[in-house]
């Protein structure tokens, strides 16, 4: 039987930005959270085990210094990432209004609910 890889990733930090992207596509993309920032351990485990090296990876933090910190560590990490960004006026993906991440991410090519999309 042949089982179709899943080839987008999308990085976030926490849990509650995954359930937000979670609720708005329709896609089939890995949602991988972080819980903050990363050691080299944690960091080299994520590229191992998600082949991120492979795959094409979207990286969506929230817009504050963690996020930032984060980022900047994932973009040495993985050049080839593409970066998603929410509005410093919304400052963390899980209140960013879902229509605004559902436009971000159709833009990227990933699939969503229309329902979303105002």
């Amino acid at each position: 039987m042949f089982t179709e890889e899943i080839d987008k990733v999308i990085i976030v930090e926490g849990l509650t930005d995954k359930k937000q992207i979670e609720k708005i596509i329709t896609d089939e993309v890995t949602i991988v959270c972080t819980n903050g920032t990363l050691g080299v351990e944690r960091l080299d485990e994520l590229l191992n085990d998600y082949q991120l090296d492979e795959k094409d990876v979207f990286i969506l933090t929230d817009e504050d210094h963690s996020g930032t910190k984060l980022r900047k560590q994932l973009a040495q990490e993985l050049p080839h990432a593409e970066h998603l960004y929410v509005s410093s006026e919304f400052r963390e993906v899980a209140k960013t209004p879902e229509y605004v991440l559902a436009t971000l991410l159709v833009s990227r090519h990933i699939a969503v609910n229309p329902k979303f999309l105002h």
